[in-house]
């Protein structure tokens, strides 16, 4: 193989590698509000209770 398609290949990998890298930093940087958890937590419970009273129905 040439070596310019060393270089394109080392390069691919690179970049590969490198957003790899990214994507596990900035894995963890999503920070919920206490007010948007409530929510989420509210409207859970909401769905749970749903399909628990379409179960009983049944």
């Amino acid at each position: 193989m040439p070596a310019i398609g060393w270089i394109f290949l080392a390069l691919a990998f690179a970049l590969v590698l490198g957003s790899l890298f990214m994507l596990r930093d900035t894995a963890h940087s999503l920070e919920i509000s206490k007010e948007k958890l409530g929510k989420i937590k509210k409207r859970k419970a909401e769905v749970e209770a749903e399909k628990k009273a379409e179960e009983e129905n049944k």
